[in-house]
């Protein structure tokens, strides 16, 4: 191809994150390599895709002709590869998936038992990571298949479906914390109190505290400091149900909760789930709940 699919991808990455230092972010490189790759782009087509005088770049007017090209050439190019793998038909030896503490106990359950029927041979590994931790893992190659909270978008080199599924998050407290005794509470009061939020271990946009926080990088660690009582935190209502000890968490009553979370299967397009991956991902596109 003339055009270097290093150069295309990060072209298109930089228009959906806003910036060089974004997408280099997104790409794990550095924003000269970044830089540099868009410049050849434009040498090669003989214009220039952005406009590099504002504070940020932006299209020019060629540039935006020039994007939808681009993004049918890169998705054309992750069919061909999927296609590649499905009529090789190789099953993977083994097969990495991971996945959020939202998903609920008795589908994991079913998906075992199943996937061990029709693949025996294949080596099974369950990875848990939440949001940013899930992107970075499939982009590291070290899980194949993943699921998380569903967002608005995702690198260029991750393909994401929304599957026919939602999980249910509440907030909770320990019975024995002051909250529990409140039969109502506004979103205000709670900035009162310390909050114990989810905070994975790959870098993202910091969130502004508006109240004392201690955080976590997965809901289950979330939920035990929550037990011993040492704040309020937004959790799975499965997770709670399968694994908090009875009555030693209360859901709080708090305008706009519980929430309905929706979830999103990803992979890596450059290298795409074989027979066995296809197979958990076409399971729980067909299941109809989480929660």
């Amino acid at each position: 191809m003339r055009y270097s699919p290093e150069a295309l991808t990060a072209f298109v990455e930089t228009v959906a994150a806003g910036s060089f230092s974004a997408a280099a972010r997104r790409l794990r490189k550095s924003q000269s390599t970044i830089s540099t790759a868009i410049a050849h782009l434009e040498d090669d087509l003989g214009f220039a895709l952005f406009d590099r005088s504002a504070r940020q770049p932006v299209l020019t007017a060629q540039g935006k002709q020039v994007l939808g090209y681009v993004q049918s050439i890169l998705a054309a190019s992750a069919r061909l590869d999927e296609l590649a793998v499905s009529l090789s038909e190789e099953t993977e030896a083994r097969l990495s998936f991971v996945l959020s503490d939202t998903l609920h106990p008795d589908v994991l359950e079913d998906l075992l038992f199943r996937f061990d029927a029709r693949f025996p041979h294949t080596e099974f590994e369950c990875l848990i990571g939440e949001e940013e931790d899930v992107i970075d893992l499939l982009q590291k190659a070290r899980a194949h298949i993943g699921l998380t909270e569903a967002r608005e978008s995702y690198p260029t080199d991750i393909a994401a479906i929304r599957l026919p599924m939602q999980t249910h998050m509440a907030i909770y407290t320990s019975t024995s914390h002051p909250l529990a005794a409140q039969s109502q509470i506004a979103a205000d009061e709670l900035h009162g109190w310390r909050e114990l939020r989810l905070n994975t271990y790959m870098e993202r946009e910091p969130v502004l505290a508006q109240g004392p926080v201690w955080s976590a990088p997965n809901y289950l660690m979330l939920l035990s400091m929550a037990v011993q009582g040492f704040g309020w935190c937004a959790l799975p209502c499965a997770l709670v149900e399968e694994f908090a000890p009875e009555k030693t968490l209360v859901q709080l009553k708090v305008p706009g909760w519980p929430r309905s979370v929706a979830i999103d299967l990803v992979w890596n397009k450059r290298s795409p789930p074989g027979t066995a991956g296809n197979w958990l991902r076409h399971y729980l596109q067909h299941k109809a709940s989480l929660a």
